[in-house]
């Protein structure tokens, strides 16, 4: 993350000096599959933390600008282009319209046009993290009080039916943000979703992916290999594996709480990893799938490195951080590895 001149005025000052606590919570991005979900338990878990602000998988409006092709870019280029083309807003404008409308939607909290308008003025600033929380607002106030003034105002600002793709509104409706991270926002007063994601390193992650499975797929093909019984064995173990997590999605009103286990870690490593006891086999693509991993780390490295960076350059000592299941053993192990950092599991917080 590339970060403001507030950063390099604060760090000297507390960088190493303050403690960051951070509560880590692995999601699902998308809930439309599981029932109703019994989220009591993690709320309160929240609650007593008292974080003081909390941290999603987006990229930074910096990064998103600087970052010039990754999986979503082009998904979120394409909402710019619609969202400037209902209404533009200058360049040179955008941070002075964005602070006078902030200030506005928090003496009229409950005007949300004025809340679309935010969403409206972040998107255009590649804020999306924080635009999305606007909308979100937003959307879950018209799902309790019916509008149809505000609807079609919302729907000609924001053309949210049209963004369906990536990391879009569409999306927003059934995922972690809609229903733990906004929520628990909205409930403690804290105003802005910080962003925390990296994605330097998705093109070599990309590279190193389409590298493995051409090998892997001649690999897995040669049914006479001395090792042919073995793998189909551990191959058998994934898809019974993912079998399982998808039981637990559809059954679970706490699948959450269960994504946060070493047994769900470990199944859905092997969704891009495998097993490394496949990984000393003769002829399977080693290199390959630790170039997969290494690039994959460094992901995670540089996401625990902006939460924690960020954090003490704003003087933030209690965290939530929201991320993929896929994440969260990861950043949970960096995180323990950091300097002046403390991290919590939702399954054990004492």
């Amino acid at each position: 993350m590339k970060y403001s001149f507030l950063f390099f005025l604060l760090a000297p000052f507390n960088t190493y000096a303050q403690k960051v606590n951070v509560l880590l919570i692995g999601v699902a991005h998308n809930y439309s599959k599981s029932p109703r979900q019994d989220l009591s338990n993690l709320y309160a878990q929240v609650r007593n933390f008292k974080p003081t602000a909390f941290f999603g998988e987006f990229l930074s409006k910096e990064d998103e600008r600087l970052v010039m092709d990754y999986w979503c870019k082009e998904d979120n280029m394409k909402r710019l282009k619609t969202l400037r083309n209902n209404r533009d807003i200058k360049t040179d404008r955008l941070s002075i319209t964005i602070d006078s409308l902030k200030t506005r939607v928090i003496s009229n909290p409950e005007n949300y046009r004025l809340k679309a308008d935010l969403a409206h003025a972040f998107y255009l600033n590649q804020d999306v993290s924080n635009a999305h929380y606007q909308y979100w607002q937003v959307w879950n106030h018209l799902k309790k009080f019916p509008n149809i003034q505000l609807e079609n105002y919302v729907s000609t600002l924001l053309s949210p039916d049209s963004d369906t793709t990536g990391r879009s509104m569409r999306r927003l409706k059934t995922s972690e943000y809609a229903l733990i991270a906004f929520p628990l926002m909205q409930e403690m007063n804290i105003r802005e979703l910080l962003p925390m994601d990296c994605q330097d390193y998705d093109l070599n992650w990309s590279a190193s992916a389409l590298a493995f499975y051409a090998r892997f797929e001649a690999f897995k093909k040669d049914t006479t290999a001395s090792y042919a019984k073995e793998l189909e064995a551990l191959l058998t173990k994934r898809i019974k594996g993912f079998e399982a997590v998808s039981d637990i999605e559809k059954e679970s009103t706490r699948f959450t709480e269960w994504l946060n286990t070493n047994e769900a870690s470990a199944i859905l490593a092997s969704g891009d990893f495998y097993f490394p006891e496949l990984y000393d086999l003769k002829d399977f693509p080693k290199e390959e799938i630790l170039s997969q991993i290494h690039w994959w780390l460094m992901r995670n490295k540089g996401m625990c490195e902006n939460v924690v960076n960020t954090a003490r350059a704003l003087g933030h000592q209690k965290v939530v951080v929201i991320a993929g299941a896929n994440h969260r053993k990861y950043m949970q192990d960096i995180f323990e590895k950091m300097p002046g950092v403390a991290v919590k599991n939702i399954n054990n917080t004492q």
